[in-house]
């Protein structure tokens, strides 16, 4: 793509970011850079290239400096990161940085963090993937300041021109004669149709551009769903035509599974399933559906590709009810009230599971758009006592997916953050740290390899406010649990 500093100036301000997430560009992430615990905030640019900003804010007491480097993912130029810049202490908060990096191209990328203190200097990865999604219309008080603007340079112009042709070469004071007069007038004329002319041209180069630009805005994979004989859910994946390195025969195992659907009934959101398809040829996928009412349902499938690229992909399919086959290995479903008879404010807390354990979410606390937060949940057997007999969910302590009401957004977060985990361990394929349990970095915590907190924690902030219902997944024995909460979202604070 050509530099052009004007256009990609202007789409500066008026320019979504895209994500692998649906409405949720900002990635969240609990890391550990050696023995220095990190909570970490991305927020992606909004071009490209753009500028990505960063917060982290330091779990540990004795960090002393943290740089932060832009490294694409894979390919030669991870070989050869740049000069990192150090991230500033804007305020008091000793444990609070902030930093700012350029992202130069489409793709994926890595946020380098290199954390120096008393243990030494150590590094942690966090992918970020990085597109433009969409562009808006200029504010109509920005387009009405420029149009005067632009109306008072044209009439200047043109009287500077009139002016230059009847006195430039008279004498100060000398009235100018007729001829000078016609001559200025014809002078008038011709630049004002030169200039018209410009800004006509103008326009039509300035359409060309913007619409050279949109070729480069991110356009999702798209998914077409059908159900068919004996209950199989088929999916077919199609390219709208982006980015020209993006295949739809390259995805590489997340958690060990090509892809992780979603499927949800709408509006009521009260059913939902956590299903993994198998790949059945390039860009197709099938499941065998277990029992399921009757109903519209909305998709959401997450896929990695191979370069560390994620996507989330949104269908539909309306079915019958169903009498499939019984859920088995990872799959897992849940069902609670629909949202339109839940509370209407605040959150619900507590949730009664079928087997008679509870899932409890702690200490949620005001909920602010935009804020970093940490969502833990409990879970408690039918004692009320933490499960004594909890185990790992797909290597993890737990999943969840964040899911505003009106479906603008969607994001399955992990306990290590919102990145998809392939791309976390392409990030760092020499630390352990990313393997799900996170037991031995988890500070204070020191527990048998076998013996696993009956609880989860999940970093991350809402995008906007709003409503949402928020389903988790937590695994104790063989049963995998899914509670449901809900919550309700103020805006953020101007």
């Amino acid at each position: 793509m050509k530099a052009r500093p004007l256009l990609l100036l202007l789409l500066l301000l008026v320019t979504v970011p895209a994500s692998a997430h649906v409405g949720s560009p900002d990635v969240y992430a609990d890391a550990q850079a050696g023995p220095y615990h990190l909570s970490i905030v991305i927020r992606p640019p909004l071009v490209i290239p753009g500028v990505a900003d960063i917060e982290v804010r330091s779990q540990s007491a004795d960090v002393q400096r943290i740089t932060v480097t832009p490294v694409p993912l894979t390919g030669e130029g991870s070989k050869h990161p740049p000069v990192p810049d150090a991230m500033q202490q804007p305020s008091n908060d000793r444990s609070y940085y902030t930093g700012h990096l350029w992202i130069m191209t489409t793709g994926s990328w890595q946020v380098r963090f290199a954390v120096s203190g008393s243990h030494g200097e150590h590094t942690v990865s966090i992918p970020l993937p990085a597109a433009a999604m969409a562009t808006r219309k200029m504010q109509s008080s920005l387009g009405t300041f420029l149009a005067v603007l632009g109306f008072l340079l044209v009439i200047g112009m043109i009287g500077i021109v009139g002016a230059a042709a009847r006195e430039a070469k008279l004498p100060p004071g000398a009235a100018p004669p007729s001829v000078n007069r016609r001559a200025a007038r014809i002078a008038m004329t011709v630049a004002t149709v030169v200039l018209v002319a410009g800004v006509l041209l103008g326009n039509v180069w300035w359409n060309s551009e913007a619409a050279s630009y949109s070729e480069y805005i991110y356009k999702p994979l798209q998914m077409n769903a059908s159900l068919l004989a004996s209950n199989t859910l088929h999916l077919e994946l199609h390219d709208p035509g982006w980015f020209s390195q993006r295949r739809l025969d390259d995805f590489i195992p997340d958690h060990d599974h090509l892809m992780h659907l979603y499927v949800i009934r709408w509006p009521q959101m009260d059913t939902v399933f956590h299903l993994h398809p198998q790949a059945a040829d390039n860009g197709q996928f099938n499941l065998a559906l277990p029992d399921m009412p009757a109903g519209a349902y909305r998709l959401y499938a997450d896929i990695v590709h191979k370069n560390g690229f994620p996507e989330t992909i949104v269908g539909s399919i309306t079915v019958p009810a169903i009498h499939g086959t019984p859920l088995s290995g990872d799959d897992a479903a849940g069902e609670g009230t629909p949202v339109s008879a839940a509370q209407t404010s605040g959150v619900n807390p507590v949730f009664r599971l079928p087997d008679g354990y509870t899932m409890v979410w702690k200490s949620p606390g005001k909920l602010i758009a935009k804020a970093p937060q940490t969502f833990q949940f409990d879970l408690l057997d039918k004692s009320a006592r933490p499960a004594a007999d909890e185990a790992l969910y797909m290597g993890m302590l737990g999943h969840a997916a964040f899911v505003k009401t009106d479906g603008s957004v969607f994001a399955h977060i992990h306990p290590n953050g919102s990145m998809a985990m392939a791309a976390l361990m392409m990030a760092n394929p020499q630390s352990p740290m990313q393997h799900a349990t996170q037991a031995d970095n988890m500070p204070g915590m020191d527990m048998p390899a076998d013996k696993l907190p009956a609880s989860v924690s999940f970093p991350y902030g809402f995008p906007s406010a709003g409503r949402y219902r928020i389903f988790v997944q937590m695994k104790h024995g063989g049963t995998v649990e899914t509670g449901i909460f809900d919550a309700e979202v103020a805006p953020a604070a101007n």
